[in-house]
């Protein structure tokens, strides 16, 4: 994947420029994406960098200098490499950031929000082509995460629930495997033309994309699974992960056994494993 160094149209009414930020590698980029032909938001002011900023600074000054206005800052998530340049972004153009509650909820203290989306919510823009841009909530990655569908196209607006380049993490402290699963199942019946995810190429193929993502979790599910019962007591996390991703590179296992608690939680809830003080066994 290439990133984006210089806005491009990846629909009518949608551009998007990629800017470097601090994500896990292989990413090094957050696309940031602006919709609308008058009226603007900007989704994903994602770089806290200066030199990042200054160009998309550069990015907006240049729609206003063509007749077009900055409504909002349209947050997908609370994590540092999506909100990096809100403030700055904010305070240059005297426009408020727009997220859902429970991203404001793990802002607290870092990044004011001054209006809580919700599910369903849709934030009209006016232009010579009017747009709608529809707020969905999508947790699983974070516990306020929204996607962000434009009708006309039938873009959705990703986030970090799918990637065009590295993985999604899904981990306990921020993420939830079975309200991950059930957010995929839900942009898969939006019927999407594209995703546009926060990192890597716009995906053409939305269903397949999203069946593959579900497909891929519950196979590795079924291993976690597996590698549990092969267990005739209570086993613990480091035991666990040599067997559930024995097909994962070593340096990957510290991802994998954030991946595994998620996992085994998601298990637990269904009545298939149970835990006590850090610990898990097959039921």
């Amino acid at each position: 994947m290439n990133a984006l160094l210089e806005p491009a149209e990846v629909a009518p009414g949608v551009a998007m420029l990629s800017l470097r930020t601090p994500t896990l590698p292989p990413a090094t980029h957050t696309n940031a994406y602006l919709i609308g032909t008058g009226d603007l938001v900007l989704v994903e002011p994602a770089s806290p960098y200066e030199p990042e900023i200054a160009q998309a600074t550069a990015w907006v000054e240049g729609r206003i200098a063509q007749g077009q206005r900055l409504r909002a800052v349209l947050l997908t998530h609370h994590h540092p490499d999506h909100i990096g340049g809100a403030d700055a972004i904010r305070a240059r153009f005297g426009v408020p950031v727009w997220a859902h509650a429970r991203t404001a909820e793990r802002l607290q203290g870092k990044v004011a929000i001054d209006r809580h989306l919700e599910h369903g919510e849709r934030i009209e823009l006016d232009g010579p082509t009017p747009m709608v841009v529809e707020a969905m909530h999508t947790p699983g990655h974070a516990p306020g995460h929204l996607c962000f569908y434009e009708p006309e196209s039938r873009s959705l607006v990703a986030g970090d629930m799918v990637a065009g380049v590295g993985t999604i993490i899904v981990e306990t402290k921020d993420g939830d495997m079975q309200q991950y699963l059930a957010s995929l199942e839900a942009m898969a019946a939006r019927g999407a033309a594209q995703l546009l995810p926060a990192h890597g190429d716009p995906i053409a193929d939305p269903a397949a994309r999203l069946a593959f993502y579900v497909q891929h979790r519950l196979q590795r599910e079924a291993k976690v699974l597996a590698a549990l019962r092969t267990f005739d007591t209570w086993t613990d996390l480091d035991q666990l992960v040599p067997i559930a991703y024995a097909d994962t590179a070593r340096a990957a296992w510290p991802f994998a056994r954030l991946a595994l608690e998620a996992h085994l939680v998601k298990l637990a809830r269904e009545g298939l494993a149970d835990t006590r003080e850090g610990r898990w066994r097959a039921t």
